[in-house]
């Protein structure tokens, strides 16, 4: 079932109604989608980040406008004010429920994997995935157990599981969680601590010279 929203046809642009509607807490909009007239609007800041932090960024969003028509639409951007850290703009598809989409989904780490309990280090070069799906297949996070990885150990995007609802579109070698040996992280320090110290050893040579 769709996240219902409602919003509010904007016509007025000037700079003057934009800061008065994020005044009143709306912030503007604009809904798009293929064969789709492009519409302006208002909606409730709040009400937005809501859906978003309770349902995540691909829910389904049912957006009724001044009442009236009803469009399933998805987050598709947004901005923030970069001092404020307000949202202060979104933009919203109307999705086709019948035809699938490419989204990024994010990758979650699930359990303490064994090397680290032995000193290795985890890391996660990636941490979200492309997917490709319908609207309604596709799945909020991709759980990754890491609870078996030993030092040394890695999981590839190969190993992720895929269902006949969605499907995987990033390089099946590329690597998603790796236990690294401690030695590795203490060797690369120790190689930056030296370049580091270079230059000052060779300034310090140069004054005992003069």
């Amino acid at each position: 079932m769709a996240i219902k929203l409602k919003a509010e046809k904007r016509d007025d642009y000037r700079l003057a109604a934009t800061k008065q509607i994020r005044k009143e807490g709306f912030i503007p909009a604009v809904v798009y989608g293929k064969d789709k007239e492009t519409q302006t609007i208002k909606v409730e800041s709040m009400e937005l980040l809501k859906t978003v932090r309770d349902e995540g960024r691909n829910a389904i969003i049912s957006l009724t406008i001044d009442g009236g028509d009803t469009a399933d639409v998805m987050l598709h951007d947004f901005q923030t004010d970069p001092v404020k850290r307000e949202l202060i703009h979104a933009d919203f598809y109307i999705v086709d429920m019948s035809e699938e989409m490419d989204v990024e989904v994010s990758i979650t780490i699930e359990g303490e994997p064994v090397g680290t309990k032995e000193g290795g280090i985890l890391q996660q070069p990636m941490h979200m995935l492309q997917v490709r799906a319908k609207p309604r297949d596709i799945p909020e996070e991709i759980v990754v157990n890491v609870e078996s990885l030993e030092i040394g150990d890695s999981i590839s995007v190969s190993d992720v599981k895929e269902t006949d609802k969605f499907e995987i579109l990033d390089d099946e070698d590329a690597t998603l969680v790796t236990i690294l040996a401690p030695e590795e992280e203490e060797e690369e320090e120790t190689e930056g601590t030296e370049e580091g110290l270079e230059p000052e050893l060779v300034d310090a040579e140069e004054e005992e010279e003069e």
